[in-house]
């Protein structure tokens, strides 16, 4: 018998977004039911942002102790695997185990549900023999999951995603990578720096094909250096798996490894959804959205399934602006002109805004500027591990920047600044004017902006 429950709000989906969401509306006093197939908390403390963190800490240490004698004097390194996989279990996953974050959810007045979540209809989700009706509205929150190509024999076998590789206890003596993204250039420099032979296969022309292709070069060149195989414009035509271990095949190579990693990007899986029953279409990319994260009368949608880019950010900003829509509180809509991301390896890839290809695209008049960190004081001064280059793009006819690339020792947290640039749209005229700190990477920017001139 089906047994129907009388809530105000319903968040299907509890990763970062999600959970912000529910937890958020409890304690604004509403009556919010959170259901979650998985953990709560979703796939970024669990299998994404935080233990991929971990692990690239770990690396960059092994890598900044082999740079010590030229700078320092002898040093050694031994790295140990156990180290990190003991420090993911204990410190970001309490051995994949979410009784905390239910606990905190639960502690603002939420009530968690555990299952799968179904819409069947306006304002209404069944999760199992329960249908909830919910007064104000739903949130969808459900994410998104690995992508796996139709490569002929790759079902049949044992292949890693992402969260494999967060939870192996002990490191491969090679692993194959599928794909070229932040996801798969991270991990491959990872393993590659604790010992093992990693080789990197990716589709298009060049990695981190989305961003800069002065990115995608300094990506692959960094990876070299750690002794990775990059092999880009090659696709893998077959996988096979016998004796323990895969060949991937590829322009009549195969390439043999103990584990293969397929790492080539994720998707949002509406149809699971039932979006169909609130008029929207299952075998779309994303939910669309407007600016206060309404996909329909009663339904609001956060984090991966809007299509604005996989990443925790997006997720809690988006989240924000829900909770306030809900709660009929003041606040401006949704703005991605400023979206910024990091790929995380050494050195740093950050970026904000468009590229140069896609302001081109847009037919949009621009201005453009390089400048490499070696060229800079800091960089000089840093020595090894200091490469790194600082790309603008300006809007010639408006004079503000709206797009940058930072590249190098802390380009994540170079970007900040450039990010602050392009979402206020601070004339690039005032920013020539600024007085940048010496000796910094970020001062890199002043004579970036000269060069636009």
């Amino acid at each position: 018998m089906n047994e129907q429950v009388d809530v105000d709000v319903v968040v299907v989906g509890l990763g970062p977004g999600g959970e912000y969401v529910a937890g958020s509306l409890a304690e604004a006093g509403l009556d919010v039911v959170g259901v979650e197939a998985e953990l709560v908390g979703g796939e970024c403390p669990y299998w994404g942002c935080v233990p991929s963190k971990m692990m690239i800490r770990a690396a960059n240490l092994v890598a900044e102790t082999c740079r010590a004698p030229a700078l320092a004097g002898p040093a050694t390194v031994r790295p140990d695997w156990s180290r990190v996989a003991d420090r993911i279990r204990r410190e970001a996953t309490d051995d994949w185990n979410d009784q905390v974050a239910a606990e905190r959810l639960e502690a603002k007045g939420g009530r968690l549900v555990r299952g799968i979540g179904r819409l069947a209809g306006e304002r209404r989700v069944t999760v199992g023999d329960r249908t909830f009706e919910a007064r104000r509205g739903v949130v969808l929150a459900t994410g998104g999951r690995p992508r796996i190509p139709p490569v002929e024999g790759l079902a049949q076998t044992p292949y890693w995603t992402n969260r494999d590789v967060m939870a192996a206890k002990e490191l491969p003596g090679s692993l194959t990578v599928l794909g070229g993204g932040a996801v798969g250039v991270e991990l491959a420099q990872v393993f590659a720096r604790f010992g093992c032979r990693v080789t990197v296969v990716e589709g298009q022309d060049r990695l981190l094909s989305q961003e800069e292709p002065e990115a995608g070069e300094l990506a692959a060149d960094a990876l070299r250096a750690d002794g990775v195989t990059v092999l880009t414009g090659v696709r893998a035509r077959q996988v096979t798996y016998e004796g323990g271990g895969f060949g991937v095949h590829v322009d009549g190579e195969v390439l043999r490894a103990e584990r293969l990693l397929v790492a080539t990007g994720r998707y949002a899986d509406l149809g699971a959804l039932g979006v169909e029953t609130v008029g929207l279409d299952p075998a779309a990319r994303a939910v669309p959205t407007d600016g206060r994260m309404r996909a329909a009368d009663g339904l609001w949608a956060v984090g991966d399934i809007t299509g604005r880019g996989a990443f925790t950010h997006v997720s809690m900003y988006q989240a924000q602006i829900t909770v306030r829509d809900i709660l009929g509180q003041p606040g401006p809509e949704a703005d991605y002109r400023a979206l910024p991301r990091v790929t995380f390896t050494d050195p740093e890839i950050a970026a904000v805004g468009v590229t140069e290809r896609q302001a081109r695209e847009r037919g949009l008049r621009i201005r453009t500027s390089l400048v490499r960190l070696s060229s800079s004081t800091r960089g000089w001064i840093h020595g090894p591990g200091g490469e790194g280059f600082l790309k603008l793009v300006e809007d010639a006819d408006r004079g503000v920047l709206i797009g940058a690339t930072s590249a190098g020792p802390a380009g994540g947290e170079l970007l900040y600044g450039l990010n602050v640039a392009v979402h206020a749209e601070v004339p690039v005229d005032r920013l020539r004017h600024m007085i940048y700190t010496y000796p910094t990477f970020h001062r890199a920017v002043e004579p970036a902006l000269a060069a636009l001139a």
